[in-house]
Formats: structure tokens, C-alpha cells, sequence
């Protein structure tokens, strides 16, 4: 056994592992789209899988990295969800060429959102951002029930299936990749000085208000980019879609995986994932034990099954280094 567990080890310390896997993942992927590999039910399963792994990985620098507890993200999901729908059905509908200039679209109109709810919530925190991101989310809900022109309560219908393995996996790439730049940036280490102790980071000089509303825009751009793919991938959204149980799905998968924790994010939205298709004979009991996990997970296991941990394939060299030089 301890041989074995030294193996793992290595393996897992080997710098060369992720890119090998990326450009075996990605070979597969576009080999799966262009041959047929897949069939639609497994294919439309892996495209779940990597917009459940940008949508953990996002609400987890809120609320892991950060350590503010937000509920709102499906929210931002739906804001990027109808804003790339629109311009791929209403405004160009015969240019699905700017599929990707749309998901664009969707996720910047998240992060403006996002952005300037930062500016009014961000002077509370704990229960209180929970209570103001819960009301948004009613808010947009609400909104997009009585707006008739993106379909009203009835949704919108229509959208073209433009989501495929490559562009669902590299957005899933890119967002993990951009994320963990940030966390381990100048701008990464106040994000965490707030989260052990906001009133020592100010007064260490850390812009706590600036890191937050930072965070949470960028947080929210890439809830809005998943809630775009996920569109164009079941072709219906309507306000229903976008609601509290959403949100609590996601709150399951950065728990499950664990909080600040990138390699948490894959790991939680891949078990996920895999654990609602298992679950789906079982009806509407699913929508009972899944929340229930999340009660399970914070009682016994709060952080998560990588809780504030890491694997060095998501490390950057010098953090690394730094890491095996300490005794």
C-alpha cells in the first residue's frame, strides 16, 4: 500500500500530467464530434458535465476563495442565458457563426449585472449577501416572466444546438485557467486575505471593497458564459429553469467537490453530475435527496472533499516551489 500510495504521488506532483490530459481530452472531444463516436444521450451528459464545471468553478471564488455565501447565481446563469438566446435567435438567426460572440455577450451582461449588484451588496456580507442574492435571483425571475418579447412565462423556444463537446470543454478550460491566474495573482492573495479576516486585510491595506466587487464580477461573467451554453445545448429556457433549485444545485456541487478548491470544482460538478443521471429514475424524490446532501456535507464535512486543498497540476511553478521548499 505504500508503495502504491507513493506512485499516486508522483503522479500527481508530475507537471506534464494536466496538459497531457487536456490534449488527450480535447483530441477526444473533437474526434467524438466529428465521428460519432458518442451517442446523444452520453454526448448531451459530458456537455452537462463541463457547464456544471464552470458554474462550480465561478460561484466557488465567491464563495470558497472569497468567503462570502451567495444563492444567486442562477440568476446570472438565466442573465447569460436569455442574452445569448436573443442574439442567436432574435437579432441573428441565420449567422450561427456568432455562437461564440454570443456566449461573449451573455457572460458580459452577467458581469455588468453583477457588477453594479457588487456596488450595493457588497457593504454586508455573510446571511446578509445570501438574503440580497436570494432577492435577486426572485428578481430576475420575476422579470423575465413579464417580459413578452424574450417569451414571457412561457420561455423561449427555438434556440438553435449550437453547444459541442470542444466549445463547451475549452470554455470549461479557459475558465478554470483564468481563475486560477486570478487566485494566484496579487489580486488572488487579498481575495483570501478577506476570506480568514477582512478587518485585518484592510487594515494590512488590502482594498477589500475593490477585491470583492472584482471577484464577483468575474464570478458572474462566467455564470452567465455556462447559462449560454447550457441554451444552446437544450434549445428551451424558460424563468423556471433559473430558480432557487438551480442555485442550490450548484451550492451542492462547490460543497461536494470543496470550497477554494479548483481541483474540488471538477471533482464536485463531475460527481454531480453523474449522481443526478443515476438519481433520475427516482422522480421527484431527486429533488429531495440532492438538497439533502448538502445538508449531510455541511454538518460532517463543511469544506468539501478538497476543502481549501489543491493538486499541484493546478498550481502555478513558483506557488509549487515555494510549496516544497517549506519544511
Amino acid at each position: 500500500m505504500e508503495s502504491v500510495r507513493r506512485f499516486c504521488v508522483r503522479v500527481a506532483e508530475c507537471r506534464w500530467i494536466l496538459p497531457l490530459l487536456l490534449v488527450i481530452g480535447m483530441g477526444f472531444c473533437v474526434a467524438a464530434e466529428s465521428g460519432g463516436l458518442l451517442n446523444s444521450y452520453t454526448r448531451f451528459v459530458l456537455i452537462t458535465m463541463g457547464v456544471n464545471i464552470i458554474l462550480c468553478a465561478s460561484l466557488n471564488l465567491v464563495n470558497g476563495y472569497l468567503g462570502e455565501f451567495s444563492v444567486g447565481h442562477a440568476g446570472f446563469m438565466a442573465l447569460g442565458a436569455y442574452a445569448a438566446a436573443m442574439m442567436t435567435t432574435r437579432l441573428f438567426p441565420q449567422m450561427p457563426a456568432l455562437f461564440l460572440p454570443a456566449i461573449f455577450f451573455g457572460g458580459l451582461v452577467a458581469a455588468v449585472i453583477g457588477f453594479l449588484l457588487a456596488l450595493l451588496s457588497f457593504k454586508t456580507r455573510g446571511d446578509y449577501l445570501a438574503l440580497i442574492t436570494l432577492a435577486f435571483l426572485m428578481i430576475v425571475k420575476s422579470a423575465l416572466e413579464n417580459i413578452p418579447w424574450v417569451g414571457g412565462p412561457r420561455g423561449l423556444a427555438g434556440i438553435p444546438t449550437l453547444s459541442s463537446l470542444p466549445i463547451t470543454f475549452g470554455a470549461a478550460i479557459v475558465t478554470l485557467w483564468v481563475i486560477r491566474n486570478l487566485v494566484f495573482s496579487k489580486f488572488g492573495r487579498a481575495v483570501v486575505a478577506i476570506r480568514e479576516d477582512e478587518i485585518a486585510a484592510n487594515s494590512m491595506g488590502v482594498r477589500t471593497r475593490e477585491a470583492k466587487i472584482l471577484a464577483f464580477s468575474v464570478s458572474s461573467f462566467f455564470g452567465g458564459v455556462a447559462g449560454a451554453l447550457l441554451a444552446h445545448q437544450i434549445t428551451f429556457i424558460n424563468p423556471g429553469s433559473f430558480d432557487i433549485l438551480k442555485s442550490t444545485e450548484i451550492l451542492v456541487m462547490v460543497y461536494l467537490g470543496g470550497i477554494g478548491s479548483l481541483a474540488g470544482s471538477v471533482l464536485g460538478a463531475v460527481i454531480f453530475t453523474l449522481l443526478s443521471e443515476v438519481l433520475r429514475d427516482f422522480g421527484t424524490w431527486r429533488m429531495v435527496i440532492l438538497p439533502l446532501i448538502l445538508v449531510l456535507l455541511m454538518l460532517f464535512r463543511p469544506r468539501g472533499i478538497m476543502g481549501l486543498r489543491e493538486l499541484p497540476w493546478f498550481l502555478p511553478r513558483r506557488e509549487l516551489t515555494s510549496r516544497r521548499k517549506k519544511p
